[in-house]
């Protein structure tokens, strides 16, 4: 199966600017998810996508390819994140180059390892799904069948529909929240309903420890006492 990484890292950031290549431990964060993208064997190309010159020197400095420049209105903040695939494999294709399926990584999932993204690889490519995501388990305090939403009444109705409340935590299914680690998608399901997930999504979880999604400089604190505590 050939599989397009893709590495998406716009020049814009308003929780943490120039996040993408702010230094995290003296090392640009782009390059925690560049080093273990170029070391799997399991990707055929790796390329980041962005619209910002900077950002494309870091990357070549890490020697992952930029093909090209993203436009600018696929890198506002209310762009979609399949638009952004999709121009990657339209640009491919246009150099008559074709892949089975995209892996993307966010950058700021910083300590995904090269066990855990082959592991997700050989998964997602021995089996029939259209895409597979990495999750957390969500604790059981916020389980669906235990949270709420607000009517147009004013009270409260089960998130899930149900009218009756599941009472024991022990009879609670799991369940999983997208920790943005790991996307598969296989092409088909991108170019047919523009959508990362398709109907038929597996999933693998993600190991607890290392867990941070930067968003925040509340984040980006937690992520340097994970390295130093972890000596990353």
């Amino acid at each position: 199966m050939r599989i397009l990484g893709i590495i998406p890292a716009r020049g814009g950031s308003k929780g943490i600017p120039k996040k993408n290549i702010k230094l995290l431990e003296g090392k640009p964060l782009l390059t925690y998810t560049a080093e273990v993208a170029l070391r799997s064997n399991l990707l055929s190309e790796v390329i980041v996508s962005t619209d910002d010159d900077e950002i494309m020197s870091v990357a070549k400095k890490l020697g992952i390819k930029t093909p090209f420049k993203r436009p600018a209105e696929l890198a506002q903040d209310d762009t979609p994140t399949v638009e952004v695939i999709l121009h990657a494999l339209n640009w491919y294709k246009n150099q008559n180059i074709h892949f089975d399926a995209v892996c993307l990584l966010q950058v700021t999932y910083p300590f995904r390892t090269l066990a855990f993204l082959d592991a997700a690889i050989d998964k997602f490519s021995s089996s029939n799904c259209d895409a597979l995501i990495s999750v957390q388990k969500v604790p059981h305090v916020y389980n669906p069948h235990w949270t709420f939403e607000a009517n147009d009444k004013g009270y409260l109705d089960i998130a899930t529909g149900e009218s009756k409340i599941i009472s024991r935590r022990q009879e609670l299914p799991e369940a999983y929240h997208r920790d943005g680690a790991i996307y598969l998608t296989t092409t088909k399901t991108l170019l047919e309903q523009r959508s990362l997930y398709g109907k038929r999504v597996g999933f693998i979880e993600s190991p607890a420890e290392g867990y941070v999604n930067l968003d925040s400089m509340n984040d980006w604190n937690k992520a340097i006492d994970f390295i130093k505590k972890n000596k990353v």
